[in-house]
């Protein structure tokens, strides 16, 4: 029952901490548009796991190895990052085609890679589906404790960089045009999301960490029009999807856990979406209620 107990808790700290840091980090790739960004780095990071895992059979190491793992998906992601802004810039191609195509053909090549994986006499790719649908449940102390370093390094990176990551949101034409070192700040923004996807991969797959990015910080868009009580609130909505989906799942053990996690994400966007004061679905129509009841009183007078 202790053991349990521990491993719930592990799993409990390791989701929120994820949840906290992707929450955070989300906010600037909302704001900037940049949703389908986040998803193209996340599947682009499918052919560098499974060619860091070729790579450890070839050189006769554990090829499931999990730091050897992430360098392969850090790898894949930054040079698919690459790759959409060498198109934007080089080409007539807009942001969205360019990531389309990147998209296709980096989780394309990793599904064919994973195939000839699978068909290896001696291969054994059992770990590999975790990083594709998220393998919550086997989290370790360690890992845990990585993902808590970085939740904390996402906070002190938004800290120190918040004024840069602020106008680079906003206005970065007029950022450029101030002589802001505008691409060495996206850059840097990039990198810290790159990190968090691939540091997340484990928990909740290639296939939700998209999720786990952008909903917390659409949600929070609901709430306020200030960048810091936002980063605050989509921080704040991760840590709780994190939480809340990593008990639900320990409680039901059928249950995948990042699967648990996102829909407890959307469920709060939806609240929101409903019930938020100023943009919610509920105050635009009361809103619009009073300012009916105020035009008929005028005209009453009138």
């Amino acid at each position: 029952m202790d053991m349990v107990g521990h491993n719930t808790l592990v799993v409990l700290l390791g989701a929120t901490a994820l949840g906290m840091a992707a929450g955070m980090v989300g906010c600037f790739m909302v704001l900037r548009r940049r949703a389908l960004v986040s998803d193209a780095l996340s599947h682009a990071t499918l052919p560098g796991i499974v060619a860091a895992f070729l790579t450890g059979m070839a050189l006769g190491v554990e090829g499931r190895s999990l730091p050897l793992l992430l360098i392969g998906a850090a790898i894949s992601g930054a040079v698919a990052v690459a790759t959409i802004q060498a198109i934007k810039r080089w080409t007539r191609l807009t942001e969205d085609a360019a990531i389309g195509a990147v998209l296709s053909v980096f989780f394309g090549a990793g599904v064919v890679l994973l195939s000839v994986v699978q068909e290896l006499p001696a291969a054994n790719a059992a770990g590999l589906k975790g990083f594709i649908f998220g393998q919550t449940a086997a989290m370790r102390t360690g890992e845990a404790l990585g993902l808590g370093a970085l939740a904390l390094l996402a906070a002190i990176m938004v800290w120190l960089f918040f004024k840069e990551f602020r106008l680079l949101a906003f206005d970065e034409g007029f950022a450029r045009a101030a002589g802001w070192p505008t691409g060495r700040i996206d850059l840097a923004l990039m990198a810290l999301v790159t990190l968090v996807t691939v540091v997340g991969l484990q928990t909740v797959g290639l296939v939700l960490i998209i999720a786990l990015l952008i909903t917390p910080a659409a949600t929070a868009r609901f709430w306020t029009d200030d960048l810091s009580r936002m980063l605050i609130i989509a921080g704040g909505v991760g840590a709780v999807s994190g939480g809340v989906g990593a008990v639900l799942s320990a409680r039901f053990a059928d249950l995948p856990a990042g699967a648990v996690i996102v829909l407890v994400a959307t469920s709060l966007f939806f609240i929101s979406l409903i019930i938020a004061p100023s943009r919610g679905l509920l105050g635009r129509s009361l809103r619009r209620a009073r300012l009916r009841r105020a035009l008929m009183a005028g005209e009453l007078v009138g």
